[in-house]
């Protein structure tokens, strides 16, 4: 997941370079690198042994519920458009931290905390 955070990090900077963020119209580079967390965060839930990696996906998700908002509706105010699109990451980083907190707690008192579903033959 950190991963996935840092990449959607990097990408923003690099559409940022090459567009100025605009919120008065859809927002096409935003858009992909939602599309790709929303996609990555949703197969690592799938696959992960964890409950918290599905809500990440969700607050991966909602974004696409923003721009498909304003795909809809172009008058809808671009500070709306922006909160939507921005808020739930807001939530990413304090739910990674925790989840990790939990993780190193678990090892600690148990010795064994496996991450991934194993495939059942």
């Amino acid at each position: 997941m950190a991963v996935i955070a840092s990449l959607m990090v990097m990408m923003d900077v690099a559409v940022h370079h090459v567009v100025p963020p605009a919120y008065a119209s859809l927002d096409t580079g935003h858009l992909i690198i939602d599309l790709f967390g929303a996609v990555t965060t949703t197969a690592l839930a799938l696959k992960a042994h964890r409950f918290w990696p599905m809500g990440m996906a969700v607050l991966h998700i909602l974004p696409l519920l923003a721009h498909s908002s304003r795909a809809l509706d172009l008058a809808m105010h671009p500070a709306a458009y922006l909160v939507m699109q921005v808020a739930p990451s807001w939530l990413v980083a304090p739910v990674l931290i925790g989840a990790t907190w939990h993780h190193h707690r678990r090892l600690e008192e148990s010795g064994s905390d496996p991450s991934w579903s194993r495939a059942r033959a």
